[in-house]
C-alpha cells in the first residue's frame, strides 16, 4: 500500500485591511477550514488572518513554523514532515501570493524535491494586478524587487531599466519601501526621459486604491502622495 503523503498549499492573503472574502475565493476558506499546520512569516499576524477567514477553528490546535529572515534554511525541511506524515501544510503570505515578491520558494523547491504536492491557490498579486492595469506591455516584463538604496546607484538602475524597457519592449517593474515612495517618484521624475511612460499603483484592491499611467512630463505637474502606501511602479520608454 503506498504512503499516503499531504499536499502543501500556497495560500494567499490580502494586500491590505479589507474582508478577506471580498479579494479570495472560496476556496482559500475552504483550505483554511482543513489545514491545522502552516508556514508563516509572522505568527500574530496569521492567527489574525486565520481567525478572520474561520472564526470558529481553534487557536489552540495550529502549529505554525516561522519563515523570516531569522529562519535557519537548515530547519526548512522539518517544516514539511507533517506532509511525509500524511498532513496537509498551508504555507501562507503576509501579504499577496507566497513564493511571489514574498518568502516561501525555498520551502517549495524543498517539496518537489520530496515529491510533495504543491497546489497554489487563486489570490491577489499586486504585481499581475499592476501590470494588468498599467496599459503596458503584458506580453514582456521583468519585476526587479526593491532598487539600490545609494543616491547614484539608483538612478543608474533606472536608466538601466529604462534602456531595456526600450530595447525589448518590456515594461519594467519595481517596488520602494512605503515610507520611502515620495522620494522614489521624485527621483524618476528627476532620472528618466520626460516621454517614458511611469505606472503607480498604490493599495491596491483597498478602498483608497489609486492606478495611474502618466509620463515623466505629466507626473511632473501632478504629483501624488504615495507616503506609507503600499505601491507598485512599472516604467516603459517606447
Amino acid at each position: 500500500m503506498d504512503k499516503i503523503i499531504g499536499k502543501l498549499y500556497l495560500i494567499p492573503t490580502t494586500l491590505g485591511d479589507n474582508a478577506p472574502l471580498e479579494v479570495l475565493p472560496i476556496s482559500v476558506k475552504k483550505i483554511i477550514e482543513q489545514v491545522d499546520t502552516f508556514i508563516v512569516e509572522n505568527e500574530k499576524t496569521a492567527r489574525r488572518f486565520i481567525k478572520s477567514i474561520q472564526p470558529k477553528k481553534q487557536q489552540s490546535s495550529l502549529t505554525l513554523f516561522p519563515l523570516n529572515k531569522f529562519t535557519d534554511a537548515a530547519e526548512l525541511p522539518s517544516y514539511l514532515e507533517p506532509c511525509l506524515q500524511g498532513k496537509n501544510v498551508g504555507l501562507l503570505s503576509e501579504a499577496g501570493c507566497p513564493g511571489v515578491a514574498d518568502p516561501g520558494a525555498d520551502v517549495v523547491k524543498i517539496a518537489h524535491h520530496k515529491n510533495i504536492q504543491v497546489v497554489p491557490l487563486v489570490g491577489p498579486s499586486s504585481i499581475l494586478l499592476a501590470i494588468m492595469s498599467s496599459g503596458m506591455n503584458g506580453q514582456s516584463f521583468t519585476f526587479n524587487g526593491y532598487l539600490p538604496i545609494d543616491k547614484a546607484e539608483r538612478k543608474q538602475e533606472l536608466k538601466k531599466l529604462e534602456r531595456l524597457s526600450f530595447e525589448k519592449n518590456q515594461s519594467q517593474i519595481f517596488i520602494e519601501t512605503p515610507y520611502r515612495n515620495n522620494k522614489m517618484l521624485e527621483v524618476i521624475c528627476q532620472t528618466l526621459s520626460n516621454n517614458t511612460d511611469v505606472c503607480v499603483a498604490c493599495d491596491i484592491t483597498l478602498s483608497t486604491e489609486y492606478i495611474k499611467t502618466k509620463t515623466v512630463n505629466e507626473w511632473k505637474k501632478n504629483m501624488v502622495d504615495l507616503h506609507k502606501r503600499p505601491t507598485i511602479f512599472i516604467i516603459h520608454k517606447s
